[in-house]
């Protein structure tokens, strides 16, 4: 750390010296790869957290009915969800063989226990009370408590488009927010009639798409870098692997995906 009295520098501003201490193979000798392992993952709880920090920004812009902003800050969520795309194409350079090299390593360790993760599933309405089991630390439970108490970004939008006088159905404004979204023909109905009628509000509609677009694409990749590197074996942590992986496809905001067939 920086004297106080020192003037500021990079490595101080972005803390250096302590981030890249953090980088510490467990393999005895080191095994090559085992650091991008490392590195990837870290980068990857990184974004999540930038990612995050967007859509509770972009949940309470909604709800102050500043929309144009909104979409701003969701085309961000989704240059985010690009990267980490592109950070699997890193991984995937390693073979299966030279995962298998550290794998034992990691033990109980596994992707499925990312906190950071589930509250990006939360704060898009993908909410699962069950996966609190997963979370025993405190901090991380709190967090997620409080991601499932709170409106997710779609109740946001419902509330958002409501304030601009389109009739949301009350039941679909006064919905259970612990529960995940699902899919209301009645909101499809407003859905519909706004992408025929109103070209500001499906340019917010739109914004979600990309988005969801985006979190699937990743899920889609992560399901195939996987399967490359493990093939159909169980996953880290006695995880299913693939098979669980699979399960996980499927939107955030079901509603945008279903009225395309009636556009």
């Amino acid at each position: 750390m920086n004297d106080d009295n020192a003037p500021m520098n990079y490595q101080y501003f972005a803390m250096l010296p302590e981030l890249l201490s953090l980088q510490r193979p467990l393999s005895d000798p080191p095994e090559h790869d085992e650091m991008l392992f490392i590195i990837v993952h870290q980068v990857h709880e990184l974004w999540f957290k930038a990612a995050l920090h967007e859509l509770d920004h972009a949940r309470g812009l909604f709800l102050a009915g500043e929309g144009a902003r909104a979409a701003a800050t969701l085309k961000r969520v989704r240059s985010i969800m690009k990267v980490l795309v592109g950070q699997l194409d890193i991984l995937e350079t390693m073979t299966p063989i030279e995962f298998e090299s550290f794998r034992d390593r990691l033990e109980t360790a596994s992707g499925f226990q990312s906190a950071q993760f589930r509250e990006l599933e939360f704060a898009l309405g993908m909410k699962r009370a069950r996966y609190l089991r997963t979370f025993p630390d405190p901090d991380e439970q709190r967090r997620l408590k409080r991601r499932l108490k709170e409106p997710s970004l779609w109740d946001a939008f419902l509330r958002f488009l409501a304030g601009r006088g389109c009739a949301v159905p009350q039941r679909a404004l006064d919905r259970d927010v612990t529960r995940p979204v699902e899919s209301d023909p009645e909101v499809q109905k407003v859905l519909i009639r706004l992408y025929r009628s109103d070209p500001e509000a499906v340019n917010f509609c739109e914004r979600l798409v990309d988005l969801d677009e985006g979190f699937q694409e990743w899920r889609y990749r992560h399901i195939k870098m996987v399967e490359r590197t493990i093939g159909n074996k169980p996953g880290t942590g006695d995880s299913a692997g693939v098979a669980y992986l699979v399960t996980t496809l499927h939107p955030a905001f079901p509603d945008l995906w279903e009225i395309r067939s009636a556009l």
